[in-house]
Formats: C-alpha cells, sequence, structure tokens
C-alpha cells in the first residue's frame, strides 16, 4: 500500500473508533445511576466525540474517501457488546471506568499516528483537527486516571452498604 492508501484505510479506522466511542459512551451514560461526576464527564465527552464524528467525516469527504460501512458496524457491534458485558458485572462501573480509560489511550495513539501520516501525506488541512480531537481524548483520559480512585472508593462504600446499589 502506498503512505496515502494507509492513511485513508486510517481515516476510515478513526472513523470507525469514534462511532465505537459514541455507542460506548451513550451506554454507559444511560446505566450510571449513582455516579453524578462520572456522568456528567461521560455526556460531555459524548458530546465531543459527536463532534469529532462530525469533523473526521469532513476530513473524509474532503479527501475523497468512501466510508466504511462495515468497520463502522463492526465497531458499534463491539461496543454492544462490551456494553451488554458489563451489565452483568457486579463492579460495572469500575470496569467501565476502566474501560473508558484504556479506549482513551487507544484514540490518543490513534490520533498521533494520524497526525504523523496526515503531515506525510502532505493533508496539513487534516492535522489541526486531529491535535484538536487529541487534546480532547487526553483531557478525557487525564480525567477518567485522575477520578478513577474517587469511583472506586464510591463504589466500595456503596457495595458495603445494606441496601444500597453499588454497580451502577
Amino acid at each position: 500500500m502506498t503512505p496515502q492508501e494507509n492513511y485513508h484505510d486510517w481515516l476510515r479506522d478513526a472513523h470507525a473508533m469514534e462511532k465505537q466511542a459514541e455507542s460506548m459512551l451513550n451506554a454507559m451514560s444511560s446505566r450510571i445511576d449513582n455516579y453524578p461526576d462520572l456522568r456528567a464527564r461521560i455526556e460531555q465527552h459524548l458530546t465531543e466525540t459527536q463532534s469529532q464524528i462530525k469533523l473526521l467525516e469532513e476530513v473524509i469527504d474532503r479527501n475523497g474517501i468512501s466510508r466504511s460501512l462495515l468497520k463502522d458496524a463492526t465497531s458499534k457491534m463491539a461496543a454492544m457488546g462490551q456494553s451488554i458485558g458489563g451489565m452483568f458485572a457486579s463492579d460495572e462501573i469500575v470496569k467501565g471506568s476502566i474501560s473508558s480509560y484504556v479506549f482513551e489511550q487507544f484514540e490518543i495513539a490513534s490520533y498521533t499516528s494520524l497526525i504523523a501520516a496526515a503531515q506525510k501525506v502532505g493533508d496539513t488541512a487534516s492535522v489541526e483537527i486531529f491535535e484538536q480531537i487529541l487534546a480532547q481524548e487526553e483531557a478525557m483520559a487525564d480525567w477518567a486516571l485522575t477520578h478513577l480512585p474517587v469511583v472506586t472508593e464510591q463504589f466500595l462504600l456503596r457495595d458495603a452498604a445494606d441496601g444500597v446499589e453499588a454497580k451502577k
């Protein structure tokens, strides 16, 4: 493959990744009942993610790239499977918080690579977009890691109390 073909493929991957993130964030947000700070941050990042999808679609359209419906559908199915699997865990909120942080790291690595690829193929118009998205992903990852101890502590307190739901 040429550098241009790889870049185009990675753009389709990024679009599918963000569609997966949108599905995961929607599912997670709808299931959080007892952790209002986490729910608010997830909802904020969901809005950012929806904006990121639009920005990626603009980059894809500007580059004359066809979208991969298969990649988008597969990523959404993976998100649904992860969401359903988490529903059965007694510590769903902690596992979801950890998974969220890990996924943010994957997105950070993906956009770091896309920036390098865009520069290599001369798509300088997209570099700023990827840097903007990268900053949002880094902010979410930082928030998730910083707040993981708080979510964990809240879960442990709720889980130890009789008659109090802790998992979500």
